[in-house]
This record gives C-alpha cells, structure tokens and sequence, in this order.
C-alpha cells in the first residue's frame, strides 16, 4: 500500500468518527432541550401558572439542578422527578411523556393535583417507579401505562380514580408494588393480578369492589402485604391465600367474608404482625396455631359470628398489642372461658383489650393485675361474668376506659380502683355489686364518666367524689343508697352534666351546694325518703331541662326561683308533701312541656296560660284544695267576694279608723304613690314579653348601620338596648323579599319554641308586626354574644393580626364539645329529633365566657318532616353533605357532616369554599389526605406558635386525634359517619389529655 493511500484510509475513518461524535453531541443537545421545554410547560400546569412555585425551576441554572431534578451522567436527560409534598395544586400535562429517559416519577402527598393521568405516560419506557398517591387525580388508568413494561412500584393510593382495576396489570412482570387502595374502583378484583409473580405489596382497601378473592392471588409467592379491607367482597377467603408465607400485614375487614380461619393458619403466616378481618361474617373458633405468629401485633376479629374459648395459647404472643374480639359469641358457661386473661399476661406490649358484647362467663382471675402496664383500655362489658372484681385490678394504673357493664359481679368495689389515677371512664353498672362506695376518689381527677346504676350498693355517697372536677356523667341510681348526702359532694362538681341519683333510700335535705352546678341539664331523683324544702339555690342551674324529684317528703312550697330556669323541659314533684299556692312563674317558663304536682297539698286557684293550658301535659289530682285554672281540668271555681260585701268592709274600716290613723294613711300612700319605683327589669329570658316594632327601632337607632353586627341569608343583625331587658340583645330583622325568609322566620320560632339547651343561643321574644312605612315586618331577638360568632375568631385569626381574637386550641376544643353537645341533644334528647341543617362558624356564638351556642334555626326541620322529598337543597355551601345533592331528605347524619367541616375548619383556619379547594379536591380530602403523619402541615400555624418543642410531640396526638373526628365525621357515605356520642367521648378524651398539658 501506498504511503498517500494508507493516509487518505486514516483521514476517511477520522472523519467518520468526528461526524459520529458531532451527530452524537447534536442529539444529546436536541434531548437535552426538549426535556428542558417539557420540564417548563410542567410546571406551567402542576403550579395553575403561578410563577411563585418553583421558584428555582428558571434558566439561572442548568435544568439538572433544578428542585427534584435528577440527571443520567451519560445522557444529561431527566431520569427521575420527585416533587413529593410540594402542596401543587394543578394538572400533570401530557408534556410527560416526552421525558423519555426517567426512572422515577413521586408527586404524591401534594393532595391538590388533579384532572385525568395523562394518555402520553405510556411513552415512559424505562420507568420503574410512579407514585401518584395522596392527590385528587380521577379517572380512569391510562391503559397505555401497561406499555411502562419495567414498571416495578405503582402507587396511586388516595385519589378518586374510577373504572374498574385493569386487567394488564397482570403483564407487569416486573411489579413489587400496586397500591391502588381509597380511590372509586368498582367491579372484581382480577384474576390477572395473581401472575405478577414478583408482586410483594397489593392494597385494595377502601373502594368499591365486590365478588370473590380470586384463588390466583395464592400465586404470589412473595407477597408480605395484602389490603382489602372496606369494600363490598363475598365468599370465603380463598385456601390457596395460606400458602403465602411471607405475609406480615393481613387485612380483610369490613366486607362480606364467610366461612373459618383453618387451624394451621399459625403454620401458614409464620411472620404475620397484623391480622384484620373484623366487620365480617366469619364463625368457628379461634385456631390456637395462631400462638406460633410470634411477631402478631394487631389481632381484630370484631363483630363477626365467632365462637367457643379463647385459646390461653395466646399468651405466648409477647409483641402483642391490641386483642379486639368483641361483638362475637364466644364463651359457653364450662367454667373456663376466661382463662386466657391469664395467659394475655404474658403480652407485656399489651395496650388495648376489647371483649364486650360477647357470651363470656366465668370470675375475673386475680391475675388480671399483672395484664401490661401499657394497657389503657379494657372493656368486658356486656357478658355473664360473675364473682368479685380482684382487689388486683388496681395494679393496672394505666387504664383510662375500664369497662365492666352488664354482667353479674357481685361483692364490694375494690378500693383499690383508687389507684387507676389515669381513668377516664368507670362502668360498673347493671351488675350485683354491694356493699358501700369506697371512698376512693381523691386520686381519679381525671373521671369524666362514672356510672354504677342498678347495683345494690348501699351506705352513703363518699365526700371524695368532690374531687372528681371533670366529672360530667354520674349515674347512681337503683341501689340502696342510705344517709344524708354531705354538703361537700358537690361543691367542686361544676362540670356535672347528668346526674341520676333516683331510686335509692337517701334521707335528709337537699344540700343547697346542688346549685353550684351551673352546667347541670338532667337531675333525678325520685324515689328517695328526701325531706325539708326544695332548696331555692336550685333557680341558678340555668340549663336543667330535665327535673325529677317525685316519690320524696319534700314540704314547703315550689321556690319561686324556678322562674329562672327557662330550660326546663320536664318537671316532676308529685308524691310528696308540698303545699302553698302553685307558683304563677311556672307559667312563664317557655320550654315546659309536661308538670307533675299531683299528689300534694297545694291549694288556690291553678294559673292559666304556657304549660297550664295543656290538659295532657299537666297532672294536679290529689291536691283537693285547688281551683281555677282551664275548664278541662273541671276544678271547682274559686271563691270571690261581691263588690257589695267589698264596699263593706271597706266603709267598715273607714269608719272604726281613727282621723289621726286616716291622715297617716293618706300622708303614706302619697309617700308611695310619689316614691314608687319603675317595675323591676324583665330577666333577659322572659320570652313572653311583648316588643313593638317601635320598641326594636328605637333599641337599636333606628336600625342604624352602627348598629350592625353581621347580615345573614335572610336579613341582618342588629345590636340594641332594650329596658325591659339588662343585658344588650341582638336583632334579626329578616328581609322579607328574599325568598324563603318568612318561612325561615316561622321555622325558628318553632324550632326554639321547642327546644332549650345550654349550648343552643336564647331566644328573648319575636316581633311580627309593620313598620312605619306599612311593610311588614319580622325580627326575632336574642341575647346578645358580646364574642361574636366562631367564624370571626377563625377569619381574623392570624398572627401579628386582631390578637384580641387569638383562639387557643384548647378554646376550640370547648366550642366543639358545646356544638357536639347542643347536636346530641336535638338528636338523641328531645322527643323527637331536630335536623339543624345548617352547621357553620357563623351559626356558632360565643357568650361572655367563650361558651359556644348553635343559633339560626331557620332551616332546621323534625325528622319526619325532614324525610320528604324536596328539591331544595338545606345548607350552606361547602357545609352541605353530598348527599342532599341527589335527593331532599334531610338526616341527623346530614349534620354531623356539616359538623366534621366545622372541625376540620377549626383544625386549619380554612374554609371550606377556599380558593385552594376545587371539584376535586375538598377540605376534608384534604384533612384526611394529611393523616396520619402530616397533619402539623396543615393546621392553622397560630395554634403552633406558643408550642415548645418538648410539647409538641403532645400537641401533634391532640391535633391528629381532632383531625380524625372531622374526617370520619365527614365520610362520604352516612352509615359510615361517626355518631355524635362517640365524637364526645373521644373530644372529651382529648380534653382531659390536654388538662395535663
């Protein structure tokens, strides 16, 4: 070869290696833009075009070092994208699909993104990872993702996806994880599923699924996660399931389930931790093989139909730490059905025991006492358990719930139940207990709830109680309680909501301490051998609306100081040794709806007018000397003296009177005539006062804009001064030409014409009269709140801003427990339940003492009224509950909805209507989205502000345990929503959790 020809060879190859290398360059650059180009119109549609987010994401700076970014070193393309937790609120643009070398794709935990997941993600061939989880993406899957072929995990947990699960998934050869859990899928799980042989973790729960397990999942072999829970499955749970040794988290619960768990199951899950199948139809025993999982943490099996022993194997379970297995049928009277309460004390992890509602019968062993000093709830209510309770129980002094209702214990109260200084509730009622109350109270400042009715308890009560200050429900009633109560029981029990004393053998007077419970709405007690008089100081327990005391030898006369309890709903004193004249103030009370006075010695003529004119709500038989009143009650007329027999004694008197004694008579009632004083104010609850339009217009300036508080659907606020009244009071004036305002009118005199609760706002009086024009005119008047109203305090609630507005979490806490408490009244209290239908902040007033009151009834509908159809909806929006969009009737679950929006605005300071909110996204989506680890991201940050960092910690399981109440109040479907007694237990809960804080 030539020398010239063997260089022309070398240049030649030169140059087609320098043509590569510049095609090469050319192409990456070409990549590298177009990557660039798509990474920008993302963030155009995941941030709504708001320029502020993502601030970094800018050509300051190469796009591989932008925020999430991560490059390929070869290639300089985009191989991975994780925005997780950036609080996005837009779209994921088809864009996507043009970064073809990414690996990795998180966007979870924003909650805001939505709109559909777009079609061009199927262009990703090398990705391996996709979370998408915790957002409000919907529709369904894109079917072109089962192009993704080396996909390995999928999480789109916690959106509202659609359709039913794909079938491709089943082609994903390479997939560990499918997370498709708490969306809107609906039809079978797929048989498919079970030939992703490589699948590790599959969660399915809290969706609409339905059919059987299919047998294929048994395939996984390294499956160690399997959810189901909260769907709509049947059938039996499949045999080839428990060939899937690897499995540590097992949840089935809440479904449709048959059939029995095998007895090798123990064999089966060596390394099981959580074990759920509650909420089932599953029977047969509890396999004692399941003493071989001996990492099993969680055992629930709830409300099933299972049967026979509990396997004292179980003991062995050392990392066990919560037993629920109530509402099923186990126990069968052999004499040894309690026998594995002995063994669970080798569970030393031991936190929650839960066997109520079952057969169980047998004594409580002694070795109850050495169950985990962990434990803070055991609840065997609801069995046949007899025998004493062991001295020993009181070893246990981290319980907070001690449950032994409903059962047949029998023998004294063990003092030692002292000790339990953590309790919060204390059932022992409806047993055969006896014996006196130990004096054990002192060391139980946390009892919220103690009940001990229908025992045969005897003796008096014990002064200790006196310490028990957050004591709220105390039932005693039906025993044989003797003695005098102590003046000192109730001088500090001023939080006493429901006491029930009735039906015991105590004697003596009532201790006028009684009327230091100002919060008191329910006192019983018939049925006793009390005697003396009724204590005057009883008038000053304003909210009573229930008061019994008949069956007693209580004399004297009826107090004229229960004029002042405007509440009172039901008042019984018959049986007992009464007398004088019925009190005319009884009349005024707006709320009394049935008296009972028979059976006494009262005399003189029967007042006429309020509860009085009712014949089927009054009783006065056995009172021979009565007269008077309406003409149904066909009492005798009462006795008058003619004007002729008058004028006699009159000129009698003249006559036989002295000039000197006469000249002192005139010189005296010239003295009073002059002297005499104005009638003495009106207290501020006398409804039945009459107001002119006159009297309101000048009350309030001539309804001077001044004047205004606060404009409402249907009219407007006013604050005013009355002289019949002491206290300011506020005026509704309605606006008559706004559509539904007269009928809003209507139905709020009648709703508070029925109801009288603490926590429900006061109504004074109401005006339907004209104005000075001839227009008609409608206001309703009220107590004035000189707080306002709770939506002010969560509006202007921003640091540095209105600090006399500032509201502690402890102040929101109360005002939900008021609100909670006026709800389960006007659904569980009265005689027939009341809707409200419009729970909001603006409907919450606080008084002078930042009590909370539920006002604006103008929606509020009975029940049965409320389950006709009507096509208006009832509410406000962003309160109202989704389902009164598909039909008019409304349900006490409609409230507790609107409820859980309260709390959870009350959590957050965030409306519901917030401009963050949108179709997909609501606030309790975005509460429940921030369970269980992120909810100090979304609470109001001023509720963090005076926080130390060692009370954090504390702080965050308040606020968590608060979110949780909005957000299963707030379930989308009503059966699923939690009632309103369980909401004031757990908020009570957290009350006295925070007492210590």
């Amino acid at each position: 070869m030539k020398p010239y020809t063997a260089m022309a060879i070398i240049n030649f190859l030169l140059c087609i290696v320098l043509q590569t290398s510049f095609k090469a360059r050319a192409a990456m650059a070409i990549g590298s833009e177009t990557d660039r180009l798509a990474l920008l119109v993302l963030k155009d549609k995941l941030t709504n075009g708001i320029s502020e987010a993502l601030p970094f994401w800018n050509d300051s700076a190469h796009f591989c070092k932008w925020q999430g970014i991560t490059c390929s070193l070869r290639h300089m393309r985009v191989s991975a994208l994780n925005l997780s937790n950036q609080n996005l609120g837009g779209t994921l643009a088809p864009a996507l699909g043009n970064l073809t070398f990414l690996r990795s794709l998180d966007l979870s935990f924003n909650g805001l993104l939505h709109g559909e997941i777009p079609k061009q993600i199927g262009r990703l061939k090398r990705l391996q990872i996709l979370d998408l989880s915790k957002n409000h993406f919907e529709g369904q899957v894109p079917i072109e993702l089962g192009n993704c072929s080396k996909l390995q995990e999928i999480f789109l947990t916690s959106n509202n996806l659609t359709g039913e699960i794909p079938l491709w998934f089943g082609s994903m050869q390479q997939l560990t994880s499918l997370g498709l859990g708490t969306n809107k899928f609906h039809g079978n799980i797929p048989p498919s599923l079970g030939n992703i042989s490589s699948l590790e973790r599959l969660s399915l729960s809290y969706n609409n699924l339905e059919g059987s397990i299919p047998q294929s999942l048994g395939g996984l072999s390294n499956l160690y996660l399997l959810y189901l829970g909260n769907n709509s499955l049947s059938g039996i749970i499949p045999s080839s399931l428990y060939n899937l040794s690897r499995m540590e988290l097992l949840g089935f619960s809440f479904n449709h389930l048959s059939g029995t768990i095998p007895t090798n199951i123990g064999l089966a899950f060596p390394i099981l931790r959580s074990f759920n199948v509650g909420g089932n139809m599953l029977s047969g025993t509890i396999p004692s093989s399941f003493s071989n999982i001996s990492q099993l943490q969680l055992f629930a099996i709830s409300e099933n139909d299972f049967s026979g022993l509990v396997p004292t194997s179980l003991g062995r379970l050392q990392n066990l730490q919560k037993f629920v297995i109530h509402t099923n049928n186990f126990g069968n009277e052999g004499g040894h059905d309690l026998d594995f309460l002995s063994s669970l004390t080798n569970c030393s992890q031991l936190l929650v025991i839960e066997m109520l509602n079952n057969k169980f019968s047998g004594v409580l062993p002694k070795s109850i006492g050495n169950l985990s000093s962990h434990l803070n709830t055991l609840s065997m209510g609801f069995n046949r358990i007899f025998g004493s309770i062991p001295y020993e129980i009181g070893q246990l002094d981290g319980l907070m719930y001690l449950g032994l209702e409903s059962n047949f214990l029998q023998g004294a109260i063990p003092h030692s139940i002292g000790k339990l200084g953590n309790l919060g509730r204390l059932l022992l009622d409806q047993n055969q207990l006896s014996g006196r109350i130990p004096d054990i109270f002192e060391n139980l400042t946390k009892l919220f709830e103690l009940s001990m009715s229908k025992n045969n308890l005897e003796g008096t009560i014990p002064v200790s109680l006196t310490h028990c200050k957050s004591l709220q429900f105390l039932y005693i009633d039906k025993n044989y309680l003797t003695d005098n109560i102590p003046n000192q029981t109730f001088v500090h029990l001023g939080s006493l909501i429901h006491l029930d004393m009735s039906s015991n053998y105590l004697v003596g007077p009532i201790p006028s301490e009684i009327g230091n419970m100002k919060q008191l709405v329910r006192l019983n007690i018939n049925a006793n051998n009390f005697s003396g008089d009724i204590p005057m100081e009883l008038g000053k327990c304003l909210d009573l609306t229930d008061l019994y005391m008949r069956k007693n030898f209580l004399h004297g006369s009826i107090p004229s100081s229960f004029g002042s309890l405007k509440s009172l709903i039901n008042l019984d004193l018959s049986n007992n040794n009464l007398s004088g004249t019925i009190p005319q103030e009884l009349k005024e009370l707006p709320m009394l709806k049935t008296l009972n006075l028979s059976h006494n010695h009262f005399y003189g003529e029967v007042p006429k007018g309020g509860v009085f004119d009712n014949i089927t709500a009054i009783s006065i038989t056995e009172n021979e000397k009565l007269c008077g009143g309406i003409p149904q009650l066909k009492l005798p007329m009462c006795p008058t003296k003619s004007k002729k027999h008058f004028k006699v004694i009159i000129l009698i008197i003249v006559i036989s009177c002295a000039l000197p004694c006469f000249a002192i008579f005139l010189i005296t009632y010239k003295r009073r005539k002059h002297k005499r004083l104005p009638p003495s104010p009106s207290s501020p609850q006398n409804t039945h006062l009459r107001v002119s339009y006159k009297e309101l217009h000048d009350a309030t300036n001539g309804f001077s804009s001044s004047n205004l508080v606060g404009i409402g659907s249907f009219g407007s606020v006013y604050k005013g001064v009355l002289q019949h009244f002491e206290k300011p009071i506020a005026i509704k004036v309605l606006n008559l030409q706004t559509y539904g305002a007269t009928k809003s009118f209507i139905t709020e005199c009648k709703t508070l014409g029925k109801v009288r609760h603490r926590n429900l706002l006061n109504i004074l009086t109401s005006c339907s009269s004209v104005d000075y024009k001839g227009n008609d005119f409608k206001a309703l008047v009220f107590e004035f709140m000189p707080n306002g109203s709770l939506e002010n305090w969560l509006s202007t609630n921003k640091l540095g801003e209105h600090r006399d507005l500032y509201m502690t979490f402890k102040q929101r806490l109360d005002a939900a427990i008021d609100v909670a408490h006026a709800l389960d009244y006007l659904h569980h209290d009265y005689e027939e339940a009341i809707v409200h239908c419009d729970i909001k902040p603006s409907n919450v007033l606080l008084s002078d003492d930042m009590v909370a009151q539920l006002g604006d009834f103008g929606l509020a509908r009975l029940l049965h009224e409320g389950q006709t159809t009507s096509s208006a909806i009832k509410g406000t929006i962003g309160y109202i509950p989704p389902e009164y969009g598909e039909s008019g009737q409304v349900t006490t679950q409609g409230d507790i909805y609107s409820y859980g929006v309260l709390i959870l605005e009350m959590l957050t300071g965030k409306k519901p209507t917030d401009s963050i909110f949108c179709e997909d996204l609501s606030l309790p989506k975005f509460c429940k989205l921030a369970l269980p680890n992120k909810v100090l991201e979304v609470v109001d940050s001023s509720l963090l502000v005076h926080i130390d960092r060692d009370q954090m910690e504390f702080m965050q399981e308040s606020l968590f345990s608060f979110a949780g109440i909005g957000v299963a109040c707030c379930a989308e479907l009503p059966r699923e929503r939690m009632g309103i007694k369980d909401v004031l237990v757990e908020l009570l809960a957290i009350k006295q959790r925070l007492s210590t804080f």
